[in-house]
């Protein structure tokens, strides 16, 4: 199959500029319109308020969303320098909905579940079902449920990523990693990835390690795990899996102009925002989240308590691109710096 069209970013000169913080998150924003709505139209009707309202919020989200597509586009053009064509091994992460125009790349441990969910309902392979959450998580991962950018033609290919609605959800690095780890490593239920994964690190990189750890690998501290991806071997021999892959190295940001780039930190809004655009929210609304036990800033510094300076700097190394390119600081609590 011959390689796809590039849709990167041509109108942007390619040098080296600072990332900016990104403007007001979308729940400050609101209540100052609020307050701006109040002073405004105090002897005004409700409806007139709520058009103000509204409309100044749209223009507030829609803002944040023009601001981080600058900053992905500058820091594309300063940390990158390499172009290439696409090729179909680089839109296999790519959902489509061709009903509703939409080009999803999915980022494990990122919301992608309820995102597939979501998708399912739209796409009326969900049968039945209307609510996302009634849809079982393992159904949502299976295979051939979706179908995927890599599966057409290239005249095909070609025309979505020109005229869909092109989005992602991103996740601050380490606290996406901390999330697989925990995922994937504590509980009991994984045994497919303590026998595919941890067998090995436990081979590798833990002196003198018991039979029984061998054999089950379903004992995998955090320090082996770090050890695992920041081991030259491990790439060499096969790719990441993708609960750990970079963001980057999934979706191709730079090679790909999303219109839409959601963070997990926001991420209720910036799903109500791409249903939105999509003419979708009245058809089906993005799960709210209601776990507990979700990785947050500081479960990630407890886990790197005990990581060395050294292997910290080395994985920080590792998802360099992933901290630049969608503006996230570098973690106060590493001790490299």
């Amino acid at each position: 199959m011959r390689g796809f069209c590039r849709t990167d970013f041509s109108c942007c000169p390619s040098r080296i500029l600072p990332l900016f913080p990104e403007p007001p998150g979308f729940e400050s924003l609101t209540k100052s319109f609020l307050m701006q709505v109040f002073l405004r139209f105090r002897g005004c009707s409700v409806v007139t308020q709520s058009k103000y309202m509204f409309h100044k919020v749209e223009s507030a989200v829609a803002a944040v969303h023009q601001s981080r597509r600058e900053l992905l586009e500058e820091a594309c053009h300063s940390y990158t320098r390499k172009r290439r064509v696409l090729v179909p091994e680089d839109l296999k992460h790519i959902i489509v909905d061709d009903q509703h125009g939409l080009l999803y790349c999915y980022v494990p441990k990122v919301a992608c579940t309820n995102w597939k969910r979501v998708l399912m309902v739209l796409t009326g392979v969900s049968g039945d079902h209307k609510d996302p959450l009634a849809i079982p998580a393992n159904e949502a991962h299976v295979p051939g449920n979706l179908r995927t950018l890599s599966e057409y033609s290239t005249p095909q290919i070609n025309q979505r990523l020109r005229s869909y609605l092109k989005f992602i959800f991103v996740r601050e690095p380490f606290e996406r990693l901390v999330s697989a780890y925990r995922n994937k490593f504590t509980r009991s239920y994984n045994t497919a990835f303590h026998k595919r994964y941890g067998t090995k690190i436990v081979r590798r990189h833990r002196p003198d390690p018991r039979p029984e750890a061998l054999e089950k690998g379903d004992d995998v501290s955090f320090e082996e795990f770090v050890y695992y991806l920041v081991d030259p071997a491990t790439q060499r021999e096969e790719p990441f899996n993708e609960h750990w892959e970079r963001v980057h190295s999934l979706c191709h940001p730079c090679l790909i102009h999303y219109d839409i780039v959601g963070k997990y930190e926001t991420l209720e809004q910036d799903s109500r925002y791409v249903l939105q655009l999509a003419r979708a929210d009245q058809k089906v609304r993005f799960p709210a989240s209601s776990k507990s036990t979700r990785t947050t800033g500081d479960m990630a510094a407890d886990f790197f308590q005990n990581i060395s300076p050294f292997y910290q700097k080395k994985l920080y190394n590792l998802y360099r691109m992933d901290f630049l390119l969608f503006n996230y600081s570098v973690p106060a609590y590493l001790k490299f710096r």
